[in-house]
């Protein structure tokens, strides 16, 4: 006898199922879990369907799976074969024409859309400088930089090294507003992705015994090799030496703890030690990531694809709370965010583009019952479900 999937996963997270009710539910579940077989849908005819189907199967199963560490869900799920295992079961269970639609909605009184590039250069001089919504080709040439919009659209800031003697004692500051991000190209050759709400500071000639820059926000570095001359990347918590890497550094000012994330080589993390005559320091190897809180430091293995996310496009959470969530919105989206409730147990986990408008990210987790969005004039209020 066939069944409506919904009304079955309802009666699943409601503890109402039959043991054999119950083990189709769950046969779902590791199906979909457990398959790791990789094949493309973006030209499949029922594209649409599959992506619906998928996020009603992961939404109400992942939930009952991990009601007792708040709720999970929004799984990703980067197999085409546990996507078509979705569509299979909607096309078993399902009349052709019946559509499935999100349980709750975001209220809107308009959407609102992602960041893109945007960035402020302040030269030595005190001249600032918008590097937003450049034209294609080379764009400004002062002081010894260049600017340029690559074909996809990627804006690139390329610093030149002046052959000042005194420029070593002289620097810019390049800043990506709330809903900004950037490329910055530094004269040694060392790049940088800056994320939303943050700024670099760096000399216009890397003299002396160091290669010295100053972070604030995030930024993923990819430092150009000098054994010579060490390349430092001090915060206002600590400082990070190596001698070429590739590393990611997390230190905004509304986060509890300054994460370091190691990708490739090898980095040094010590603690600006403040009152404290002791300081804290550990050295990273590939796949570790540091955190700093209070002066000290704890290392352990990183979620590579969760810390890299924002670089790539995208946001990956594993299981983070609501508000560390709505943080990294806040930032991109350039939105305030108002809190009604209680939420410190509520978890959710997955990923999706940060291309999309904020509406896509939060009628995810609406969808799950326990949490409301109204966006209105660029302040996002979230409310508990009742």
């Amino acid at each position: 006898m066939q069944q409506d999937p919904k009304l079955l996963l309802k009666k699943y997270m409601d503890g109402e199922c039959s043991e054999e009710e119950k083990a189709l539910v769950e046969s779902w579940y590791q199906e979909l879990n457990n398959i790791n077989a990789h094949h493309s849908l973006s030209n499949h005819p029922n594209k649409n369907l599959v992506e619906q189907t998928k996020k009603e199967v992961w939404s109400a199963l992942s939930l009952h799976k991990n009601k007792n560490n708040g709720t999970f869900l929004w799984l990703k799920v980067t197999s085409a074969a546990v996507v078509l295992i979705a569509l299979s079961v909607y096309l078993f269970l399902y009349r052709p024409h019946q559509k499935i639609s999100p349980t709750r909605q975001v209220v809107k009184v308009s959407d609102i859309a992602p960041g893109g590039n945007k960035a402020f250069l302040t030269l030595a001089n005190g001249k600032k400088i918008s590097l937003t919504d450049a034209a294609n080709g080379e764009l400004v040439k002062e002081a010894g930089l260049v600017i340029q919009k690559k074909a996809d659209g990627q804006l690139i800031y390329t610093a030149g090294n002046s052959a000042s003697s005194a420029s070593g004692s002289q620097y810019n500051v390049i800043e990506t507003p709330r809903g900004g991000k950037y490329q910055i190209n530094l004269p040694d050759g060392t790049r940088v992705w800056l994320n939303s709400g943050s700024a670099l500071k760096y000399p216009l000639n890397f003299a002396g015994h160091f290669r010295q820059v100053e972070l604030k926000g995030e930024g993923y570095f990819e430092v150009a090799k000098d054994k010579t001359k060490p390349f430092l990347v001090k915060t206002a918590l600590q400082e990070v030496e190596v001698l070429g890497t590739h590393f990611n550094i997390s230190s905004y000012t509304d986060e509890a703890v300054v994460k370091t994330t190691l990708l490739e080589g090898s980095v040094k993390v010590k603690a600006i030690p403040g009152d404290s005559k002791v300081s804290a320091q550990e050295i990273l190897k590939p796949g570790q990531q540091s955190q700093l809180r209070s002066n000290q430091i704890k290392v352990g293995p990183a979620d590579l694809e969760s810390v890299m996310a924002w670089k790539n496009g995208d946001f990956v959470f594993e299981g983070d709370d609501l508000k560390s969530i709505m943080r990294q919105l806040s930032r991109w989206y350039d939105v305030e965010v108002i809190y009604q409730g209680n939420f410190e147990n509520l978890r959710f986990g997955g990923y999706v583009s940060r291309s999309k408008n904020i509406s896509s990210v939060l009628n995810i987790m609406a969808s799950t019952g326990k949490v409301h969005f109204e966006i209105s004039d660029k302040k996002i209020i979230v409310t508990n479900n009742k």
